[in-house]
């Protein structure tokens, strides 16, 4: 009797479980990218049926002997599932939700008619209780479906959605709106749409986006993912899109942010007290930002042919305006418009029961101009002109072969558009065209760094009255291309679930950039004989830079994988997977200059039904995971490009370019990192022994269902870099090592580069031209002469708790968090440096001293609570709450002596208080890693209402109001102390880089029919 009072128990909490819920879990086991599963006991020999009653798939399996059976390859959506005993009986569970990559349990008594009849009595309704807990699960994954979305205030794009997931922080400003993933750079990311990477892997800094309104799910998986995903140390944001139905269906919606209520941005200050003549005066004016935005979406789906063809169409327009500051390091004010015309299309069909195909297409062109004025009068100066996006198809083919055996293909083909270029305010088009010796055309970029009383005694500061960028631009025909192809299988075989694939992700760049106008004429002050200013000996003089780049690159990237789902016992499941990864760089020349052949990473983890009941569940993974190097490295590190620096003195300034006239070189010209404009040797760009960027991680947990309508949960990760790649440029030990061999360097040349990739903390292998004559020389350089080893950990503990009623979901968490190391990963927000893989960390020895300390990524606290309450059936309220505690600041200064220092890297080591601690020549004081303080706490609070009126089925209207008690405490700021040339105080250190955004409103109104 107790038995069957058990089974009874489990059975009711198990399909009470079934419900919607809200879909935010810490655990949920790797189905598949695209799909999920259904999967449970019932009695051998029984056959149970799965029905989508929205498209009329279907399938039938029988019951094996041990009891068990499974429905993989699933496509998301709402089931029927329906036992078949052998003695006739039957049960029929209703409102089955399948979400990307679970696996949902329905279970039916073994063999036992009364049991299932009980069943029968229990309601399943939709949001009534939480998330089934998924015993099957070892990863930490969280899904939202456009629902639930839907009811929270949240914006209305990817990272904003994976910001709703424990552990994820939002990166820093300078590379666009981008999450950090358990303490992970925010070039480690990797983004799918319908299991297609669409990630921009030039740099990793970017992504295609699909409309948001064709979202029907988004998976977020921060941690201890199975062997079927890799390319990534940080996170995977996975969104699957909306599909037909055989109802018809079609809509439309826009959303609207008007400028008129937005809370004005506050103004920028001078901060400094080592410069106290500048300290509370304004930096940067913010009158000018605001935003004014509207997108509108239209929408409709249906069968072509019932049961068996679908197709779901969206197209979307939207229209953004931002006012931009001028600030103080450099960037002129300007006005932004923003146009995104895009659309989706998928279409599915059911060729039968055992064979499906699916086809996707979109389309995220964005064109962004922006007009630029003169700060000094305010006057128009030009409009810079980016297109950016393009087309991306998805073909998939899923075939159910057998009961237990299902196999899918896919094939997909993306391309992105980095076209850049400006038009002047007299109509000249300003473009690079890609060739290294025909330079961007317009006006060059003026930098005028001599001291005031020298400014002062000709006229005042040099400027550029028509530069439109002050900075590089894109080559006119930039764009990557992405050509992947992935066969996955999956292997019902008693205890164990075996899948196994392979995947095939080719990627092309065409890319390069040059200087607007061709030139960056910095002007600066010589000091005379005796070295001292304002002496009465001083002479100014201009220093002339041109880089250009311009070249195709590839990545070449293939894996195979195996993973073994294994029930030991009932209650006790073991996760044995492996992965290897290939990865290939090849150069502008089409040469390969890296390979890194089978890297291998094994993947472990456990689930444990602690009472059998799938109540209470303790579960724990480890796994290593790779990353390859950027593409972007190969432009200017492995293929041929131009730069170069040559001082001249001058004898006058044209008024409008601020160009210098009447020139006269003072010295030769010099090449800068041996880049002359000549291919470079391809043996020579990396080591040999070179590995690729990655890390380790381990993650122990526990799930519990405490009622019907609630769970907690709490999980434990470390993770640990063990190798990185970048980009050292000290070529001395090589350059003695062959003095010492007897040979004679000649550098620089196409053999000998004076930057080379290599893992830090690693003795390097490196095969040189010492002599220019073709013969390569192999040297092993001992990782102390080169700098330290890599060191970044990530330790948190996360804490969830979760509830589901009829009318009422929220979901809560707090992460407590320690990012500790001396590299932040692929990127350097300290000064905001987006060189993937090539930051200035670890160029030379010395930039590493005192570098150990808590990272730009490193939040101590983190809570986050969101969630939905419909108090009739006309209205709700939803609401998101963040509270974080700040960043970790750094003070960056020259390092001592600065006159004719170690290296011409400025003000960039972690040393500050040069000239207060001894004047213009004295000691620089240490300043270790994020010793600097710490920015405040962040809090916001957003939220939303929503009306649907009874009279008008279909009609919704709602209002979002995000950070409601307008905070707006900063989030970054200047860390660089020192001028780089002379040690003196900078004003602008401390100065506010990015704060929180303002209160704003969002107006949504919508109809479906």
């Amino acid at each position: 009797m107790a038995v069957n009072q058990r089974t009874k128990r489990v059975l009711q909490r198990s399909a009470l479980s079934l419900a919607l819920g809200i879909c935010f879990s810490p655990t949920l086991y790797a189905q598949s990218n695209t799909s999920g599963a259904i999967f449970g006991q019932a009695g051998a020999g029984a056959t149970v049926q799965i029905q989508n009653p929205a498209t009329g798939f279907s399938r039938s399996i029988t019951v094996g002997n041990d009891g068990a059976y499974r429905f993989s390859a699933l496509p998301t959506g709402t089931y029927t599932v329906t036992y078949t005993g052998t003695d006739g009986s039957t049960s029929t569970r209703e409102g089955v939700n399948v979400n990307v990559g679970t696996g949902t349990p329905v279970n039916f008594a073994a063999g036992r008619g009364d049991a299932a009849s009980t069943l029968d009595t229990v309601q399943v309704r939709a949001t009534s209780a939480v998330n089934p807990i998924d015993v099957s699960s070892v990863e930490s994954t969280t899904i939202l479906t456009s629902e639930q979305i839907a009811k929270i205030p949240v914006a209305r794009d990817a990272t904003s959605v994976a910001l709703l997931a424990p552990g994820t922080v939002r990166g820093d400003t300078a590379f666009g709106n981008l999450a950090s993933f358990g303490g992970s750079s925010v070039a480690e990311n990797q983004y799918y749409v319908n299991g297609f990477n669409v990630t921009n892997s030039f740099r990793n800094l970017n992504f295609s986006q699909i409309p948001f309104e064709a979202v029907a799910e988004q998976q977020v998986k921060t941690g201890g993912y199975g062997a079927e995903f890799g390319r990534s140390t940080g996170g995977v944001v996975n969104q699957i899109t909306k599909r037909g139905t055989n109802e018809f269906h079609a809509g439309g919606n826009v959303f609207y942010t008007p400028r008129s209520l937005n809370a004005d941005t506050v103004n920028y200050y001078y901060r400094n007290p080592l410069a106290p003549d500048d300290v509370g005066t304004l930096a940067q004016d913010n009158s000018n930002v605001d935003t004014n935005q509207w997108i509108t979406s239209a929408w409709a789906s249906g069968a072509l042919v019932k049961d068996k063809l679908f197709a779901y169409g969206l197209v979307s327009y939207g229209d953004t305006d931002k006012g931009l500051a001028g600030t103080p390091f450099g960037d002129k004010p300007a006005d932004e418009e923003t146009k995104r015309p895009t659309w989706l299309v998928k279409v599915d069909w059911n060729i039968n029961d055992s064979n499906k195909l699916e086809l996707t297409g979109f389309n995220d062109t964005s064109k962004i101009d922006t007009d630029v004025y003169n700060p000094a009068n305010g006057e128009y100066i030009g409009t810079r002109k980016q297109e950016n996006g393009g087309q991306n198809w998805i073909g998939k083919y899923t075939g159910y072969f057998t009961d237990n055996f299902t196999m899918s293909a896919l094939y997909g083909h993306g391309e992105f558009k980095r076209k850049d270029g400006a038009r002047t305010a007299t109509g000249l088009d300003v473009s690079y065209s890609g060739d290294l010796n025909d330079p961007a055309s317009g006006c060059p970029r003026v930098l005028d760094v001599r001291p005031a009383y020298r400014q002062a005694l000709t006229g005042g500061e040099i400027t550029s009255s028509c530069n439109i960028t002050n900075d590089a631009i894109d080559r006119a025909d930039s764009k990557d291309t992405r050509d992947q192809f992935r066969v996955d299988f999956e292997w019902s075989l008693g205890d164990h679930l075996i899948r196994f694939g392979y995947d095939r992700d080719d990627y092309e760049s065409v890319a390069g950039t040059s200087i607007e106008g061709g030139r960056y004429w910095r002007y600066s002050t010589n000091n005379g004989p005796d070295g001292l200013p304002n002496t009465g000996d001083e002479f100014d003089i201009v220093r002339e830079q041109i880089v250009n780049q311009g070249s195709t690159v590839k990545l070449k990237q293939w894996a195979m994988y195996v993973e073994d789902s294994w029930n030991i016992t009932d209650t006790f499941l073991a996760y044995l997977g492996a992965r290897w990864d290939t990865f290939e760089n090849f150069n502008g020349d089409g040469q390969e200059y890296v390979k890194i052949d089978n890297q291998f990473g094994p993947r472990l983890g456990f689930s444990w039904d602690v009472l059998g009941d799938s109540t209470l569940k303790i579960y724990g993974n480890a796994g290593r995971y790779a990353l390859p190097l950027t593409p972007s490295v190969a432009v200017r590190g492995a293929s041929a490009s131009l730069y170069t620096r040559q001082n001249y003195n001058y004898t006058g300034v044209d008024p409008v370019t601020g160009a210098p006239t009447g020139l006269t070189p003072r010295g030769g010209l010099t090449y800068i990192n041996g880049e002359f404009g000549e291919p470079k040797n391809p043996a020579t760009i990396a080591a040999t022994n070179l590995d690729p960027m990655y890390q380790d991680e381990y993650i122990l947990g526990f799930q519990s269902q405490i009622t019907d309508h609630q769970a907690i949960g709490a999980r434990g990760i470390y993770r640990k870099l063990k190798a990185a790649i970048d980009d050292n440029c000290d070529y001395t030990p090589i350059y003695d090592a062959a003095v010492a061999d007897g040979l004679t360097p000649n550098i620089p040349n196409a053999g000998f580069p004076y930057c080379r990739l290599f893992n830090p903390g690693k003795d390097s292998v490196f095969l040189t031209d010492v002599e220019g004559n073709g013969v390569l020389t192999e040297y092993t350089i001992p990782a102390d002469l080169l700098s330290p080893k890599a060191k970044r950990e990530y330790k948190a503990l996360e804490l969830f708790w979760d509830g589901s009623w009829e009318k009422f979901f929220f979901q809560a968490s707090w992460t407590m968090s320690w990012n500790k190391g001396n590299t932040e990963g692929g990127v350097k927000s300290d000064i905001g440096q987006g060189d993937t893989s090539v930051t200035q960390d670890f160029d030379y020895k010395e930039l590493m001293v005192d570098s150990y300390g808590y990272l730009p990524n490193d939040r101590r606290h983190s809570v986050k609570i969101f969630g939905n309450y419909q108090f009739t059936d006309e209205w709700s309220l939803g609401a998101n709450i963040l509270v974080q505690s700040g960043r970790p600041q750094n003070c960056l200064g020259v390092l001592y002596p600065y006159h004719g220092g170690i290296h011409p890297y400025g003000s960039s080591f972690f040393r500050c208080g040069t000239t207060e601690a001894g004047g213009a020549d004295g000691p620089s004081v240490a300043v270790p890693r994020g010793t600097y303080g710490r920015l405040p706490w962040t809090n916001s609070l957003d939220l939303n209402i929503a009306y649907l009126p009874h009279w008008a089925p279909g009609l919704q209207f709602k209002v979002d109001v995000f950070n409601v008690f307008d905070q707006q405490k900063v989030t970054a700021l200047s860390e660089v102390a020192e001028d780089g040339t002379t040690g003196a105080p900078l004003n602008t250190f401390g100065v506010y880089r990015s704060t929180q955004a303002p209160r704003s409103f969002r107006f949504m109104v919508q109809y479906d029919f």
